[in-house]
């Protein structure tokens, strides 16, 4: 039930007309003939809007499609495909038939990445770097009458919504909070970028103790064959918040002020409209891929487990971490977040019917200095 909630989420980002489904092959294919054809850069990337992949596009096959594409329309849409297959099951190719590794050799894999984890990632010399925040979303004309399950009305295109880039600085592997965020989320129409997830180590450390770390399979991530384990956390061993700001929510009020000169009419009820956070721990599960030579996280993804009439109805977290040579010497840091909701930004799920809008967060990392 959990994976075909997450399933769910990504039909929910594909566009209300009948998609193509494609392999990653297949879209190269389909990439190819259209570049041969002479087609512009407009008619691929429409193409590309009505594209639903069926496996992973991972980082390096993204890489060699860029070649079959015209312009800045194309290159946009084939990010978003990037994105939204991120939760999806890697190709094929990168799943060796390996045999798995018994109970002696997975203790000692996951012992590595405490020591990992610990001993490395937790002693990371303090940095900063270039993080770039990319908003890819749909427009709330989307309605269910069926909350978190079913989108009645049309789901329009997920396209570019907003990018902005901003210098971070990060202490043991954790970024420090910046300046505090005045926009008036909510208001202007959109809701917050999440909030960060636990740490590295508070994620491990929480599946570890009750999480039931399960060995899942064998993955070739960027060339690398790495250990995936699966877990699971209760809602009880949690630090896992989901949060963003914020949701309207109408009150009724008596003899309540209102703009201009008339006083208020004793009895008179009016409504009142403020914003809120939305703001809740969860229980979640996800996946740990880790290198067996030295126990270095690759990857990790969290799936939070949220209620039906939250006005957060999803939200799946992936991080990918890669060797960055900073000084002259190799540090495992993250490069890539991809987070994938649907919210209720109009705060009625309780509601008969009501909008839904699903969002594409995509952060990069770059430009790793030694913090002076």
């Amino acid at each position: 039930m959990r994976r075909f909630s997450w399933t769910l989420m990504l039909l929910l980002l594909t566009p209300a007309m009948a998609a193509t489904k494609m392999t990653v092959d297949q879209l190269k294919q389909t990439l190819t003939e259209m570049k041969q054809s002479g087609k512009s850069d407009e008619d691929v990337a429409t193409r590309l809007k009505q594209v639903e992949l069926t496996e992973e596009l991972t980082h390096s096959a993204k890489t060699g499609l860029l070649q079959f594409l015209p312009g800045e329309l194309s290159t946009e849409q084939i990010l978003i495909l990037q994105g939204r297959s991120a939760f999806l099951p890697p190709p094929a190719e990168n799943v060796p038939t390996t045999a798995a590794p018994d109970a002696t050799a997975q203790k000692a894999i996951l012992g590595k990445a405490s020591d990992y984890l610990n001993k490395t990632y937790d002693q990371l010399p303090a940095f900063t770097a270039s993080k770039m925040i990319s908003r890819y979303q749909d427009d709330v004309t989307n309605t269910s009458s069926s909350p978190g399950l079913t989108v009645n009305g049309p789901n329009s295109y997920v396209r570019l919504a907003d990018a902005d880039t901003e210098r971070v600085e990060t202490e043991k592997g954790v970024e420090k909070p910046g300046e505090k965020d005045k926009t008036n989320w909510g208001q202007n129409g959109q809701v917050s970028p999440p909030a960060p997830i636990p740490t590295l180590a508070a994620l491990f450390q929480e599946a570890s103790d009750g999480g039931k770390l399960t060995f899942e399979r064998w993955q070739v991530v960027e060339s690398k064959n790495v250990a995936v384990f699966t877990f699971a956390v209760d809602k009880k061993k949690s630090r896992y918040d989901v949060a963003y700001c914020c949701f309207p929510k109408t009150d009724t009020a008596t003899g309540v002020a209102t703009m201009g000169t008339f006083a208020p009419v004793p009895g008179e009820i009016q409504s009142v409209t403020s914003y809120r956070p939305f703001k809740k721990t969860v229980s979640y599960h996800g996946e740990f891929y880790v290198n067996p030579e030295d126990g270095s996280i690759l990857r990790v993804i969290t799936y939070a487990e949220l209620k039906p009439t939250d006005y957060v109805h999803l939200e799946a977290v992936r991080t990918d971490y890669s060797p960055v040579v900073v000084d002259g010497k190799e540090y495992v840091l993250p490069l890539d977040t991809v987070t994938m909701n649907e919210v209720v930004p109009n705060g009625e799920s309780n509601s008969i019917a009501y909008s839904v809008r699903h969002t594409l967060f995509n952060v990069t990392y770059a430009n790793y200095q030694m913090r002076k």
